[in-house]
């Protein structure tokens, strides 16, 4: 009996230890604003599901297994803060599995973020305290869909120098069937530079290839970005319709544009701006994205779409978890892009409050 008992203690210890090195946080963000939106068929006035950031929800996995090496997993869903509903077809838009090692890098398997969307976010985004407007967001356009699924991705740094590769096997499941890229930066705490490419192949075998490269500076209370993107479309692809936000990303799912913005040849956008802490708690910020296209229709092929959006942000910080904020926004056309009521300019206003946990 004794023997017995000397057993389950240390049994349960073991068990007590094991599961001292692992940790299961539940992480999310729920942003909702008000919205203004001229020049809209009507639906002008709207209460939206994210203003600065999309809705979510995810749960980050780390076990410890010794020696350096530990087992990594992600699941993250995104949702719509307005009525409650998935805000995309997929329920989870993270979902991978990995194993890191202090020595070698990390490896990841499963949806995941994709090298043109790290290196955005990362290396010169859009504002200091947030990396993009969720409603608004050329450059993301940019960024071959963000995620790609069935990928097998590496992460390495040495030093101030850090770096991913992707593949993603071609398996018949999406339009962005296949990929394959790359990415380094470089970032000391003053000085970031970047750039990333990838190639992503359709189920027609048509290919899209997306370069991005850029760089920023934080000073203090002062953050600059600049940098530069570019795809190159296939003539007869699927992924025109697909990646047409790069000459728009925002107003949701009423931003519908001409069938011109589907007819991609090539896109080149060049985005810069400036982020100013004015005090603890309140971030001054704007950003410029100028866009150029052009066509591969016969009716098209001399002409040049262009685009430009300027937008203004003040963001108020409650806590380290809550803020509040007010945007403005200008989008013009010229060329033969337009949105979908013919309409070559469009303004919005939004005023929003974030929690994060």
């Amino acid at each position: 009996m004794k023997k017995a008992v000397l057993a389950m203690a240390a049994l349960a210890a073991c068990t007590s230890s094991a599961w001292a090195q692992s940790s299961v946080t539940l992480y999310g963000i729920v942003d909702a604003a008000v919205r203004y939106v001229s020049n809209n068929n009507g639906a002008q006035k709207q209460l939206i599901p994210g203003g600065m950031s999309e809705s979510r929800l995810g749960v980050n996995i780390t076990e410890d297994m010794g020696g350096g090496l530990k087992a990594l997993a992600n699941l993250e869903h995104r949702l719509n803060s307005d009525t409650g509903t998935i805000s995309a077809a997929e329920f989870w838009r993270q979902a991978w599995v990995g194993l890191q090692s202090n020595d070698f890098g990390q490896i990841r398997l499963g949806r995941q973020y994709n090298v043109l969307f790290d290196v955005y976010t990362s290396t010169y985004a859009s504002f200091r305290y947030s990396p993009y407007i969720e409603a608004f967001k050329p450059e993301i356009g940019l960024s071959a869909g963000a995620r790609q699924s069935n990928m097998v991705k590496y992460l390495g740094q040495v030093g101030n120098f850090y770096g991913e590769v992707q593949v993603s096997a071609g398996e018949g499941t999406g339009p962005a069937d296949k990929s394959v890229g790359g990415l380094l930066r470089y970032n000391d705490g003053t000085i970031g530079l970047g750039g990333a490419y990838e190639q992503v192949t359709d189920l027609l075998g048509k290919k899209v290839k997306a370069t991005t490269f850029g760089g920023s500076y934080t000073s203090g209370p002062l953050y600059v970005n600049l940098s530069w993107g570019q795809n190159k479309f296939d003539q007869g692809g699927q992924l025109g319709a697909a990646f047409t936000s790069g000459l728009i990303k925002g107003y949701n799912s009423i931003a519908v544009l001409n069938a011109a913005a589907n007819d991609v040849k090539k896109r080149d956008m060049i985005m810069g701006g400036l982020t100013y802490q004015l005090t603890p708690q309140l971030n001054l910020g704007a950003e410029y994205w100028r866009a150029e296209q052009t066509h591969y229709a016969l009716a098209l092929a001399n002409t040049k779409s262009k685009a430009d959006h300027f937008a203004v942000v003040a963001d108020y910080a409650f806590s380290k978890r809550t803020d509040a904020y007010v945007e403005a926004d200008y989008t013009k056309y010229t060329g033969a892009v337009a949105f979908s009521n013919g309409a070559t300019k469009r303004g919005g206003t939004m005023v929003g409050v974030r929690h994060r946990f």
